[in-house]
């Protein structure tokens, strides 16, 4: 393959040691929950292209929405211009989330979606003349992004950027308080530090990258009441658990409260384009507004609220209408934690666990993930291990079958460890 080879040797990979990584996987087309390779394999995806693939490839809806849209307009600067897609969008997204989530701000990435949220808590402080309230309160083993904010609260210790150490803004990270103690630890922290705090953000029910790991509706109860004691504002990064992939359309319904902002992409088009969106409430929106242009949010990407992106995404929310998404995800559910249950009993495996359309193994190490990437390649499946775990997240429109594949995948070739 010409293409490959020629590419190679000018493309830089995500997250890869490009001394010793290997060649990619090269792909012919997608369909479905199925991956089809140039060599004619046929690859059952687990992860649904980092998480983004709900309804599966190539849905035809979101085709033809797609196909619909670049025949009109492509994009066009959101600078003074409007669009039908974008302000639909904004208008179904408020409709979706409770009350006072209204105000829409488009971005093309997580990582700018949860840039812009940072900004907003600090800006509206400054907005008011609270200039000492400038901190972003963050937790041990979360994850918020690749970019310079966004590294710097994500976990310095745990996550990808610790080379980064002392050269980002310094923000606090502290355990989630999921337990007495942790708890405690937490509440004092407020109590001392509170005031140089503009904010809180949390990946709500399970921190993603930082090794799908699970926390209980509880805790982001406690994180309410601590905001609205201490008036902070309180982000929920809901980019990997939006959109059904917890059970519940948005991860914070299980906790019955509402956040003052909240981060969502990957999901958000289908998987199919590049799109984010941070919604704030009402209230934080007004602290923007003056006769003065300094307060404004001075923050507008190039492809701010690209229409074609836009248009992928109501037609990924006419899918969450018209099909049983939160249904399949329920089903999806047990039969990950019926077939994912025997892995625990081999060696190695440390813990099994599962919410909504995530499956996780967890090892005590993985030594080679490529080498076990490649195994599970053997058997069929795409799922891409990192750190210590194996993890589903698959489409939700996958059949019964497919997942099988997916399950029996990771039980032989851990088997054979």
């Amino acid at each position: 393959m010409n293409w490959l080879e020629e590419g190679w040797r000018h493309v830089w990979l995500p997250y890869a040691q490009m001394q010793t990584a290997p060649l990619p996987l090269p792909v012919a087309r997608t369909e479905g929950a199925r991956i089809y390779l140039e060599d004619g394999r046929v690859l059952v995806d687990g992860i649904a292209s980092w998480w983004t693939a709900c309804h599966g490839y190539n849905h035809p809806h979101i085709r033809q929405a797609v196909a619909a849209q670049l025949e009109r307009v492509p994009h066009v600067m959101f600078g003074g211009l409007a669009h039908e897609p974008a302000y639909r969008l904004a208008t179904r997204l408020a409709a979706m989330l409770p009350e006072p989530l209204n105000r829409v701000f488009f971005t093309d990435s997580g990582s700018v979606a949860v840039e812009v949220a940072i900004k907003i808590a600090v800006q509206s402080r400054l907005n008011r003349g609270e200039r000492g309230r400038t901190k972003i309160l963050a937790f041990t083993g979360g994850y918020h992004g690749d970019t310079f904010g966004t590294m710097a609260i994500c976990d310095p210790e745990e996550g990808m950027h610790s080379l980064f150490t002392g050269l980002l803004t310094e923000h606090p990270v502290v355990p989630l308080p999921r337990d007495e103690a942790s708890v405690a630890a937490f509440d004092a922290f407020l109590a001392e530090h509170a005031h140089t705090l503009a904010g809180i953000i949390v990946e709500p029910l399970v921190q993603g990258a930082g090794g799908m790991v699970l926390h209980p509706p509880e805790v982001l109860r406690h994180l309410r009441r601590a905001a609205d004691a201490y008036g902070l504002t309180l982000i929920f990064d809901e980019i990997f658990t939006g959109f059904g992939r917890t059970g519940t359309m948005f991860a914070f319904e299980q906790a019955g409260v509402v956040p003052d902002i909240i981060t969502l992409s990957k999901a958000l088009t289908g998987g199919t384009l590049p799109l984010a969106a941070t919604i704030a409430t009402d209230a934080l929106f007004e602290a923007f507004l003056s006769d003065s242009p300094a307060t404004a949010l001075m923050h507008g990407p190039t492809y701010m609220a690209n229409a074609l992106g836009c248009a992928a995404a109501n037609a990924s929310l006419d899918l969450f209408e018209s099909e049983p998404r939160l249904a399949q995800v329920a089903a999806i559910s047990a039969q990950l934690a019926r077939e994912l249950e025997p892995c625990r009993g081999l060696p190695g495996v440390v813990d099994v666990r599962v919410l909504g359309a995530i499956g996780v193994v967890e090892l005590a190490e993985i030594a080679n993930p490529a080498a076990l990437r490649m195994a599970l390649v053997a058997q069929g499946v795409w799922v891409r291990p990192f750190r210590s775990i194996l993890y589903l997240t698959p489409a939700f429109t996958i059949g019964e079958a497919e997942l099988a594949q997916l399950t029996r995948a990771i039980f032989v070739v851990l088997s054979e460890k």
